[in-house]
């Protein structure tokens, strides 16, 4: 399946209540141009070690990334798409719920963490406090919270 995607990732779903007052949280990249949607809310999570698989990366690139692992977390879905430089990239989608305030998570990597609403998550940006501007979310990660959402309720 390699010969499909150029790289592999594990991501997480974190979220808070339920229904429409569901908050999702979001990881704010960092404006390094470099990088794969820089200044975007993305979710937390990254790439496969050689040799891990995704359930052993999504729990290691949490720990790294926020200091936090769900109680429980679920693949909810696999899903091969581009990023904006063209490669091809296999995300592994996993959720679970965030069951501490956002304020006891460390921010190891990015510029800020916020809880994105239904609403954000519809029109595609989220208010970053730090910069104060909307920043955007890459289409990916967009799309996947709609489809987790319609399925949720």
């Amino acid at each position: 399946m390699m010969g499909q995607y150029d790289a592999e990732v594990a991501i997480a779903i974190l979220y808070q209540g339920s229904g429409l007052s569901r908050r999702f949280l979001m990881q704010l990249r960092d404006d390094i141009p470099t990088i794969v949607y820089p200044g975007h809310w993305a979710f937390c999570g990254g790439h496969l070690d050689p040799g891990e698989n995704a359930d052993t990366a999504v729990v290691r690139e949490l720990q790294e990334e926020i200091g936090y692992v769900p109680p429980q977390l679920s693949l909810f879905r696999r899903a091969i798409g581009p990023t904006q430089d063209g490669r091809q990239i296999l995300r592994n989608f996993y959720a679970g719920a965030l069951t501490v305030p956002v304020a006891a998570l460390e921010l190891n990597e990015g510029q800020e963490l916020g809880l994105a609403s239904v609403a954000d998550i519809e029109q595609g940006y989220l208010f970053s406090q730090k910069n104060q501007e909307d920043r955007p979310m890459p289409p990916q990660h967009r799309e996947m919270l709609l489809a987790f959402i319609a399925e949720q309720d």
